[in-house]
């Protein structure tokens, strides 16, 4: 009996061991079999390309013989290039493939759907695909979207001056023949010579708005930025529109918050609120009324000056508003040329402002009117910011203010010219 029971225990014993010694040599087996996250781990970056790799602008994928994503930079995530490890652009993946077929460096220009919109936007890209060592392949991807957005902007523009251009040199062509076949009508002469002028100032005034436009686009309009009294810059922009508003019987007022001053460029600033001025009267019946108000408001960053400029005129339909501010962009075209305007005073404002690191904003309703109000950073908070860098010396005394209440009016140059009136409601 113990015979039986010691033998058992010894067979026991003996698969046991030959049990254990084939797991041992199991294991040691999976050890060695690649793994599913070692297939994309096992190619390794030549030395020197992670580094290069993650100063460059351009989104940059490596991709290893099985298409695996072996590095791939944020921005190539960001662009929607890479997902769940694979390169998700077919083309992009195709070119990858033909690459590391016969070694040959391939470029692109693709328009790729943009992520998270449904609108239909498209990006512009520009792909090269090129080998990497003998097993990878590196992809480089250039965001175009907004160079071709600048590129159209930069043709729109010169289309439009061209334009614009044509117009005025052509009736002036046309009317100098007509004169040289009127000579022996001085009436006709006359009555050319007058329209000839009319033109002649609408060349020079478009002219000098291409003029004023490049100027505060390439401009710092801070480099020479001095506290400018609101008061100064609302007489200037009436005394600028008195003649027009006298033909029309318009009554142009000035009203809220005396004595308050912004920070900028006093020429920009006083041309972009005369441009305001000039349209409202303008584009407003005769016998009507135009208000200019000024007042402080709080804001995080420090106070700023609202300049609301009121008008009782035509009005702007919904969606022209979201285009008055483009370059040369018209509401009423066959209006704009009886004004002779040039369709750039706008855009001009639009510049002057974000410049001076404001803003400016529209309330308009057709048949009723329109307000637009600048937002503008108050000298004082401005001051501050820029006095170390730009004004080191500049007195404490030219950033005082005074401050009275919203039903004070600002005086204007001629008393007995304009009625003074309280601030015109800022429209929502």
């Amino acid at each position: 009996m113990n015979a039986a029971v010691a033998a058992a225990a010894a067979i026991a014993g003996v698969l046991t061991g030959v049990i254990a010694m084939l797991a041992f040599r199991w294991s040691e087996r999976e050890l060695k079999r690649p793994t599913r996250t070692s297939l994309h781990t096992d190619p390794v970056l030549p030395p020197g390309v992670d580094t290069v790799l993650s100063v460059l602008r351009s989104s940059a994928v490596v991709l290893d013989e099985a298409d695996g994503v072996v590095k791939a930079s944020s921005a190539a995530y960001a662009l929607g290039l890479v997902r769940g490890g694979k390169l998700a652009v077919e083309p992009m993946l195709q070119m990858a493939r033909d690459t590391r077929r016969d070694g040959e460096i391939r470029q692109v220009e693709l328009d790729l759907p943009r992520r998270g919109t449904g609108r239909g936007e498209a990006l512009a890209v520009s792909a090269r695909v090129a080998p990497l060592g003998s097993r990878l392949v590196l992809l480089l991807v250039e965001d175009l979207t907004e160079a071709r957005r600048i590129e159209a902007v930069r043709r729109d523009f010169v289309a439009n001056v061209s334009h614009e251009l044509k117009t005025p040199v052509g009736a002036l062509s046309l009317l100098s023949e007509a004169v040289m076949d009127a000579s022996d009508d001085p009436e006709a002469v006359q009555r050319f010579a007058g329209r000839m002028q009319i033109e002649a100032t609408r060349l020079t005034n478009l002219v000098q708005e291409l003029i004023d436009l490049s100027r505060v686009q390439n401009d710092d309009p801070l480099e020479d930025a001095e506290p400018v009294g609101v008061d100064e810059l609302v007489n200037e922009a009436i005394d600028r529109c008195r003649h027009q508003a006298g033909t029309k019987n318009i009554t142009m007022t000035a009203g809220g918050t005396a004595d308050l001053r912004v920070w900028g460029n006093r020429g920009q600033l006083a041309a972009a609120l005369g441009n305001l001025v000039e349209n409202a009267v303008n584009y407003s019946p005769a016998r009507t009324r135009v208000g200019i108000a000024a007042r402080r408001v709080t804001a995080p960053g420090g106070d700023m000056i609202e300049i609301a400029v009121t008008d009782q005129g035509i009005g702007i339909s919904d969606k022209d508003k979201e285009r008055i501010f483009e370059r040369f962009y018209r509401v009423d075209p066959a209006r704009s040329r009886a004004t002779g305007g040039t369709g750039l005073g706008l855009a001009i404002v639009k510049h002057v402002v974000a410049s001076h690191g404001g803003e400016v904003t529209v309330w308009s309703a057709e048949g009723q009117g329109s307000t637009f109000t600048l937002r503008l950073p108050e000298a004082g908070a401005a001051r501050d910011r820029d006095r170390a860098l730009q004004h080191p010396a500049l007195d404490d005394e030219a950033g005082t203010r005074r401050t009275t209440s919203a039903s004070s009016t600002a005086s204007p140059p001629d008393p007995t010219a304009y009625e003074t009136l309280s601030a015109p409601e800022v429209l929502p």
